[in-house]
């Protein structure tokens, strides 16, 4: 038993221009459903502005309205989001969804190198080609050569996986070689094997400001130039309003990847969601219920376990993502870090909003690094930028981390 393979998700596209898409998913549950989801949806630049998710454990019907803009390729999403359902099976020539999940393996990781002479925004033009051709970053190592050449070095995945043929690695170099016209000089696509994967497992100095607490766990609430970062967090456990359910009622201020945020970090705790509705008011006010139960089936009593859950969702969406810009000598570095899933995916797009924000500031990038490092016991993605240091002396410090975080929160 089943239902057709192209009901499992539908998306109606809204009759206005400024009013919300609605997507419906209608599949087999399983655990992290959810935070998968919204994970794709985040990919494709999307915010979640209302949502319901209800499920028995067995059989999910989840419905998110979404903003995005006119890019947004609706039919590849619904694609994806396909693909994050349990897997289907074939009766009689018609496609069915099942509750059987196929083992997955981990995505084949393959080098592009790219060489391009230097100019502003360069960076955030080749993360834009990336992104449009569903290959994810996973780690980065960018350099400019005196000359003013710069050497790209990108560790990529594959949504399509298809990157180990020729048309694919030709289809990337054409559309790189498009967007950047002369700027580029090589274009080089090979599959990263362990020698060249364990020479970028390197260890590489961590600055003390991203090891410190103060930078990972401290919740300021404001930037230095004192624009507000983010509202007061509100959460609030109630076991008396069902007998078979906890209550956890949320309010906060709204950001980029929200409802990810709290998925991912409900995933991460092994709970399962049964009812959750999700709305967004006047001035970004957010308020979230989630009826929901442990891995076991049984409601969240334990205190201390209410306050393990309310420390961490405190502290994932007051600060999401950490911002700073620190000094390296005569240089200026700007550090984000972001935590990454038990399961091991990262959130997506930081590098491309990253590089977006500082060629809107008019910033060059002299060199980037993306790695991971485990600090305080949690896998954590630090991006290290170097800036241009003649555009420093133009654009405030305080200015480019105020403009980075607002893009990475969607504020701006």
């Amino acid at each position: 038993m089943g239902i057709l393979h192209e009901d499992v998700v539908m998306i109606r596209r809204s009759e206005k221009e400024g009013e919300p898409t609605e997507i419906t998913i209608n599949c087999p549950d399983k655990t992290g459903l959810g935070c998968d989801l919204c994970r794709i949806i985040l990919f494709f630049g999307l915010s979640i502005v209302k949502g319901d998710v209800s499920t028995d454990g067995k059989w999910c019907y989840i419905v998110f309205w979404v903003i995005g803009d006119s890019e947004t390729r609706w039919s590849l999403l619904k694609r994806r989001l396909v693909e994050a359902c349990p897997s289907c099976s074939s009766a009689s020539g018609i496609s069915f969804y099942c509750s059987g999940l196929l083992p997955t393996k981990p995505p084949e990781v393959f080098l592009l190198t790219l060489c391009c002479h230097d100019r502003k925004g360069l960076l955030h033009d080749v993360t834009r080609v990336l992104s449009d051709l569903e290959l994810t970053i996973e780690k980065v190592k960018v350099s400019t050569t005196p000359d003013g050449r710069v050497v790209d070095m990108f560790f990529i995945t594959d949504t399509r996986e298809h990157l180990q043929t020729s048309e694919r690695k030709n289809e990337t170099c054409k559309y790189l070689e498009t967007v950047l016209g002369d700027a580029m000089i090589d274009c080089e696509i090979e599959k990263a094997g362990s020698e060249i994967t364990a020479s970028s497992q390197a260890p590489s100095f961590l600055p003390s400001e991203v090891t410190e607490d103060s930078f990972l766990l401290e919740m300021p609430t404001q930037l230095p130039s004192g624009s507000l970062m983010s509202n007061s967090v509100s959460i609030a456990f109630d076991n008396s309003l069902s007998p078979a359910h906890t209550l956890v009622q949320i309010i906060c201020q709204y950001h980029k990847g929200l409802v990810y945020d709290i998925m991912r970090t409900l995933k991460d705790y092994n709970i399962q969601i049964s009812y959750g509705r999700f709305t967004i008011k006047q001035k970004r006010h957010c308020e979230i219920d989630l009826f929901i139960v442990q891995a076991d089936g049984k409601k969240i009593v334990d205190t201390s376990k209410q306050k393990s859950l309310t420390s961490r969702l405190e502290l994932e969406l007051r600060r999401p993502i950490k911002v700073a810009i620190v000094s390296r000598g005569p240089d200026s570095e700007l550090l984000v870090t972001n935590p990454v899933e038990l399961s091991g995916k990262g959130r997506p797009l930081v590098f491309f909003d990253i590089t977006r924000a500082l060629k809107m500031l008019n910033t060059g990038i002299f060199s980037a690094e993306i790695r991971r490092h485990i600090i305080g016991g949690r896998e954590w993605e630090v991006y290290r930028v170097l800036l241009d240091e003649g555009d420093i002396s133009i654009v405030p410090r305080s200015k480019i981390q105020e403009g980075v975080w607002k893009m990475l929160m969607g504020w701006e």
